[in-house]
């Protein structure tokens, strides 16, 4: 992989992780219902589901859900259901005073086993982001050299600029603990819910390329 190659998949990386996606709208109301260190572990759920989807598609194993219609939709459907039931809980949500719960009742505040088995879920749901890898990743690999240390390399760029990304997103979110009134906090996490059910609808209708 040349110098040039890898500076242009930098520059991919970083246009399509600051793109709001599920697991961006996650960290931001992972934020707000249980700060930061709640957000630090969804962030930690969602970039091990990226680690393993991409060590899928360097195993050639994306190619089998490409050529599955059973179980691309069997996944997609999942996903749907999922982003569904994760909006719900958002927009029913109520915006909490972080320091007065977790001095009162910590129970009140989101869990960081929650937060990161609800983002590694999210990441793993989603058919179209492991065909989204499959399709996206070869085109930057040198076929002539060991490839395995290529998807490793390629692997660890895009998780960490998407690490950084959803970072900012929890950092907006418990700034907003702050800053912001119980209603705006209200409206913010209502806004992630429908952002959730408008992916959700998108990965229902959405058709593989060739389908």
């Amino acid at each position: 992989m040349t110098l040039d190659t890898l500076l242009l998949y930098l520059v991919a990386s970083v246009a399509l992780a600051i793109t709001p996606g599920p697991t961006m709208l996650l960290a931001m109301s992972n934020g707000i219902a249980g700060g930061m260190r709640a957000a630090a572990w969804g962030i930690g759920g969602a970039s091990l589901g990226a680690a393993f989807l991409i060590a899928v598609v360097a195993l050639g194993l994306g190619s089998l859900l490409a050529a599955s219609e059973g179980l691309f939709n069997a996944i997609r459907a999942a996903g749907v259901a999922y982003l569904v039931w994760l909006g719900i809980k958002m927009w029913r949500s109520q915006p909490i005073d972080l320091r007065a719960a977790l001095a009162a009742s910590p129970a009140d505040v989101l869990r960081p086993r929650t937060a990161f088995l609800r983002s590694l879920t999210v990441a793993l749901s989603n058919p179209k982001t492991l065909l989204f890898f499959a399709a996206f990743l070869p085109q930057f690999v040198t076929s002539t050299t060991p490839q395995l240390p290529q998807y490793v390399l390629l692997g660890a760029v895009f998780i960490g600029i998407d690490t950084c990304v959803m970072l900012g997103y929890a950092a907006a979110g418990t700034q907003a603990v702050r800053w912001l009134s119980r209603r705006s906090l209200r409206m913010i996490n209502r806004g992630c819910a429908a952002g959730m059910w408008l992916l959700a609808a998108t990965l229902a209708v959405w058709r593989r390329p060739g389908a």
